[in-house]
């Protein structure tokens, strides 16, 4: 019985075919692991933008009426101010500071946020009343944003973009605090994602 091997050209056809199946393979391949890649970077950055939101939210609902002593010295912040054009966007008061150390400070804490570079910033300062020599903590939030929005809802139902809002003055003004806040985060991946935290009872 004869037996009749490969010719040169038939394993040369085998060996073209296989390079060209292999090709589309990884090709394939690597489109799946590109898009696999991209949607676990959009999730963790949403997922991270989820929780910055959930963190300045949680602040929020801990507002507290206490005021603060200015780096000077020679006056007092608001409990609550938000005023566009300032470095930071938001500054207030907050309580629950949790102290698991039992280190002598109190629960109250001075939480400030703003936009930095494209980033979103969390402040805060170990003690209430600060000096010029008080360094704060300073931790980077969401990268990648474009802007941070605040609106604030008055006892009267009315919605202001400062705070206090125009025509409050003397001291009531250093404790009157907002009844809501809308924060809206303008990211140029996810589009306007906004929130409302009622921060009083």
């Amino acid at each position: 019985m004869n037996s009749r091997g490969f010719t040169l050209l038939e394993v040369l056809v085998a060996m073209a075919i296989f390079a060209i199946l292999s090709v589309l393979a990884y090709g394939g391949l690597m489109v799946v692991l590109d898009q696999r890649a991209l949607a676990e970077e959009q999730t963790d950055a949403w997922r991270e933008l989820q929780l910055s939101l959930q963190l300045l939210g949680r602040d929020l609902q801990q507002l507290q009426p206490r005021p603060v002593r200015d780096e000077i010295g020679d006056r007092y912040e608001p409990a609550f101010q938000s005023r566009p054009g300032r470095s930071n966007a938001l500054e207030f008061t907050r309580g629950g500071w949790t102290n698991p150390a039992g280190l002598p400070r109190a629960t109250l804490q001075r939480v400030a946020y703003r936009v930095e570079d494209g980033a979103l910033l969390r402040i805060y300062w170990p003690v209430l009343d600060r000096t010029l020599n008080t360094e704060p903590v300073v931790s980077r939030l969401i990268e990648d944003i474009d802007g941070l929005d605040l609106r604030m809802l008055d006892t009267q139902g009315s919605w202001h973009t400062q705070w206090p809002p125009p025509g409050f003055a003397g001291e009531g003004a250093l404790y009157t605090l907002p009844r809501a806040v809308e924060v809206a985060v303008e990211s140029p991946r996810f589009g306007r994602v906004w929130r409302l935290v009622e921060t009083s009872p």
